[in-house]
């Protein structure tokens, strides 16, 4: 690295506002120790302002709104009778884990590994750094991988064009963290958020539904929006403050296994997932396009309410699953049918620690909503913000900065949105914002500091590929490197938002803005 681009007191200030950000983090208990934490308090509360005679008048009819003690007899029933339906119950774990174990399978297998790859070594040189901030946006699909396969190989890609090895890396890593919310494709997340999303619209609406689909379009345009970000600022902003690499002599440019040619056996294996996912494209839309379509709503024919839809989750693990198969068996990653179901094995260890955290946040969620503590927030709350006088714009893009801010405290996506979406979706439903607007927000918000919060789960891996080409580096050096790429995405997000709300925009299949009135 070129000491010279990185004085010592700006890195000396970096490093003094990270040691703040870490300790408040480090401070915090475990995420799955929070929500039980959170979970007692909200049984406490119910007592407390039930014995206060806290009430709220429903805006819908008028009725007035209370507490519902859990210190009661009845209270401790409804707990110790509803405790494991709260748990399976749970809207985000059904579809996590069924989606995951057909991703498991596309991951296993190599598929994912391999088109990554063939998607960078395809991309022309002045093309580069889109191709690969493009590919980290593209890699959220299958969770994690982004973070071991591709923020290492952009370092190498660079170094082995004469450039900085740490913007090829940062250039990586903002496309796989900053940009994780966006994407061409459905991934693991969007399942997640919208299971979250669907429970807390319940406390206002029973039978509100949220599509895993729900912020697709939005999240299309976010991808290239973010991509071309992210190019912009590796290129006119981190690339020319790095400066010229003067690595130590014996620095490995040559390929290494991240950048090494595809084989044939991967090659073949390619033209196996391709046909695959061709005759399944075929099969839906035969079942979508006609009028009468198999794959349409019975009664009206249908596409928003199909089965199709609200059966997203199950095309996802079936298309990871069939493509998987087909990958693995030609390109030779899977010889027997016990390799497959190995990825999806190997897939659910990966969310152990979920399925805790579920479990608590589930019973969270559930005392939230039962207590009316949920509901008499959310009017309370709406009356406040409806004094406030803050247009759509100005309140949605407060938001994202309050998402932004407690990301860089709190580094789970899902255990963050879990705490927040049962106090903010039935808030601004009350004034009118569908919850799939609230949960775009947040996405926002929470992907636009991935990069530079300490607290992002795959943080000291980053540092410890800094570290193999500038062998000073450290948190301050990642955080300083990062932050540009923090500032753009929020901005040109944040923009992208405010014109989606003027045009007035569906966010995805069948989601609006706004509530039906």
């Amino acid at each position: 690295m070129n000491k010279a681009a990185e004085p010592g007191a700006r890195k000396t200030l970096v490093s003094r506002f990270l040691t703040v950000i870490e300790r408040i983090g480090n401070a915090l208990p475990h995420p799955a120790v929070l929500f039980a934490m959170f979970a007692v308090g909200l049984i406490f509360l119910s007592w407390l302002f039930s014995a206060l005679g806290l009430q709220a008048t429903d805006p819908r009819d008028g009725s007035a709104v209370e507490p519902i003690n859990l210190v009661s007899r009845h209270g401790l029933h409804w707990i110790l009778e509803h405790t494991i339906e709260n748990f399976t119950g749970f809207a985000p774990l059904g579809t996590v884990l069924v989606a995951m174990l057909g991703i498991g399978v596309a991951e296993r297998s190599g598929l994912i590994g391999t088109c990554i790859r063939l998607m960078v070594h395809a991309a022309p040189r002045r093309l580069l750094t889109f191709v690969l901030v493009l590919a980290g946006v593209m890699s959220n699909m299958a969770s994690d991988i982004g973070y071991v396969l591709l923020v290492p190989m952009g370092a190498v890609i660079y170094l082995s064009v004469g450039r900085h090895p740490l913007a090829g890396l940062a250039a990586a890593f903002a496309g796989v963290s900053g940009g994780f919310s966006a994407n061409l494709l459905l991934g693991t997340i969007d399942p997640l958020l919208a299971g979250i999303s669907q429970e807390a619209a319940r406390i206002i609406d029973p039978e509100y539904v949220v599509s895993p689909a729900c912020n697709y379009y939005f999240m299309v345009v976010s991808t290239f929006v973010v991509a071309l970000a992210g190019t912009w600022v590796s290129v006119k902003v981190v690339e020319p403050r790095l400066g010229k690499y003067e690595g130590a002599e014996g620095d490995e440019v040559a390929e290494g296994e991240e950048m090494r040619a595809l084989t044939a056996d991967e090659k073949r294996g390619l033209w196996w997932a391709l046909g695959v996912t061709l005759l399944l494209t075929a099969l839906v839309l035969l079942g979508l396009i006609p009028k009468n379509g198999i794959l349409r709503e019975i009664e009206t024919g249908s596409v928003l309410h199909s089965p199709f839809m609200h059966g997203i989750v199950t095309f996802l693990f079936l298309a990871g699953l069939l493509v998987g198969v087909a990958y693995g068996f030609a390109a030779g990653t899977f010889r027997k049918d016990s390799d497959v179901i190995k990825g999806m094995k190997e897939s659910m260890e990966t969310l152990a620690l979920y399925v805790v955290l579920v479990f608590f946040a589930a019973q969270f969620v559930a005392y939230f909503k039962y207590s009316n503590l949920g509901m008499i927030l959310a009017i309370k709350g709406a009356e406040l913000l409806q004094a406030s006088g803050l247009g759509p714009i100005p309140l949605m893009l407060s938001f994202i900065l309050l998402a932004a801010m407690i990301n860089l405290s709190m580094g789970s996506a899902s255990a963050k949105w879990a705490f927040m979406a049962p106090v903010f979706i039935p808030m601004f439903m009350l004034l009118g914002y569908s919850p799939e607007l609230v949960q775009v927000a947040y996405r926002i918000g929470d992907s636009s500091t991935n990069i530079i919060s300490p607290m992002m789960s795959f943080f000291a891996l980053i540092v410890a590929f800094v570290q193999r080409y500038d062998k000073q580096g450290g948190i301050g050096t990642v955080i300083a490197t990062m932050l540009p790429y923090s500032v753009a995405f929020l901005v040109v997000w944040m923009a992208l938002m405010a014109i989606w709300l003027l045009l007035g925009l569906p966010l995805g299949p069948g989601a609006e803005l706004y509530l039906a009135e």
